[in-house]
């Protein structure tokens, strides 16, 4: 089993950075640092977004809405995965949930991601 915490979430003005962390435990926590981990987000009423994802190879994937301002990055060391927002806007306000997909190699769809957090809620204020 894998147990995924996220941290970092808050209340921010727009225009603010942030960096959300996702730190894994358990058994197989390790397969944090050796499968693909993607970062999603859910605003009231609408559904679970697809903002980034990092392979095993450390290639990076972003969704349009936050290409150029969110990066999400990995240290092993650590077994965790950072996600830096920059540049932040209200419409980013959500709850932020980190994922381990089932292999090495990441995607958007949630059905590729095994292990979920239990999120952690961002709030922009305009």
């Amino acid at each position: 089993q894998v147990q995924l915490v996220e941290s970092g979430g808050g209340l921010v003005q727009a225009g603010s950075s942030l960096r959300l962390s996702c730190a894994a435990s358990g058994r197989n926590g390790r397969t944090l640092s050796n499968n693909a981990v993607g970062w999603f987000r859910q605003a009231p009423g609408k559904r679970r977004e697809y903002i980034a994802s990092i392979s095993y190879n450390g290639r990076t994937q972003y969704a349009e809405s936050v290409q150029g301002r969110f990066a999400i990055s990995r240290d092993r060391t650590k077994n965790t995965v950072f996600l830096q927002m920059n540049s932040l806007e209200p419409e980013d306000t959500a709850t932020y949930y980190c994922a381990v997909a089932r292999t090495a190699y990441s995607g958007s769809d949630t059905s590729l991601y095994q292990y979920w957090g239990q999120g952690t809620q961002l709030t922009v204020s305009s």
